[in-house]
């Protein structure tokens, strides 16, 4: 068995990268266990060299020590392989997928606890073709998160929240809004919608959990579409759709269980992919059931549950 270890070279301070580093180095050695570790150096290279491992078979366990990107980049390369499984070793800011296990978040952050851990396959969003983990959006939201860089290292705007509120702000005024036509199984819907989400896990955006019900390995998407609103009516609804509330607003936020969700618009729209942006005039979003092995927690609630 490889322990295969892809580090963001980007994701939390260089004192705190150095203490990773040292803290892996200590636990494969004293395990005398082969492994590797890897410092990513471009957007998907992760995802390329958790292919390339992979490819070359026996057994590969690999630990996404990043945020949500570094996670998400790893699962697109190990899905379809029966002999990799990933994990997520929390060093990012957000670290929102793993936020969907209740009471087993602060054991990812455990190596010892990863490295014996257990490995259950689980479902992944096909967006495209490039494969999502946690939440894929279209709207306001993922307007919002893709211009939050623009903010982020301002001098002014980026004390603020890291630039989110400037982004909300921006995108507010740029038009709540936007012309959609989404498909599901459920029917076609047409006109203006605030936005749009297909959740497998059930956090996102820094903290925002859109829904309590979503759970990894059920073969099941909880699709969020928020109708047309105005600014007081969004107002009025954004607290509890951040809280998994969605239910207290049926003439806004329509729900669906389903296994796909097209979209497409006259106009060029960003798609949030687990935090990254795509650009198209058309997705589709689908569902594909058991997806990748994903290695957690031995002491996990999850795995007493499944076990």
């Amino acid at each position: 068995m490889k322990h295969l270890f892809i580090l963001n070279p980007k994701a939390g301070s260089d004192e705190a990268k150095s203490g990773v580093r040292s803290l892996i180095e200590e636990k494969m050695i004293l395990r005398g266990a082969e492994y590797e570790i890897y410092y990513t150096t471009a957007p998907m290279d992760a995802a390329e060299k958790v292919r390339r491992e992979a490819m070359k078979g026996g057994e590969l366990r690999v630990y996404a020590c990043g945020g949500d990107g570094t996670i998400s980049e790893c699962a697109h390369g190990a899905a379809g392989f029966s002999n990799c499984a990933v994990t997520h070793f929390p060093c990012g800011t957000g670290n929102d997928f793993i936020k969907s296990f209740d009471g087993d978040t602060e054991l990812f952050r455990s190596l010892d606890e990863l490295i014996d851990g257990a490995v259950f396959p689980i479902d992944l969003i096909d967006v495209n073709g490039r494969k999502c983990l946690d939440i894929a959006s279209v709207g306001l939201d993922a307007r919002i998160g893709t211009d939050v860089h623009k903010y982020s290292g301002h001098p002014v705007w980026g004390k603020i929240q890291g630039g989110y509120i400037p982004s909300l702000v921006v995108n507010i005024l740029k038009g709540i809004n936007s012309e959609f036509t989404f498909e599901t199984e459920e029917g076609k819907l047409d006109g203006k919608f605030a936005l749009a989400c297909c959740c497998n896990g059930k956090f996102y955006g820094g903290g925002f959990n859109p829904t309590r019900t979503a759970v990894v390995d059920d073969g099941v998407l909880e699709i969020l579409i928020i109708k047309k609103v105005n600014l007081i009516q969004l107002a009025a609804l954004l607290g509890d759709y951040s809280t998994g509330l969605y239910y207290r607003h049926p003439d806004f936020i329509k729900h669906i269980g389903g296994t796909r969700l097209k979209v497409t618009a006259p106009q060029e729209f960003v798609v949030n992919i687990d935090g990254e942006a795509m650009y198209t005039r058309e997705v589709t979003m689908k569902l594909i059931p058991k997806g990748v092995n994903f290695i957690f927690p031995k002491s996990s609630n999850f795995v007493k549950e499944r076990t």
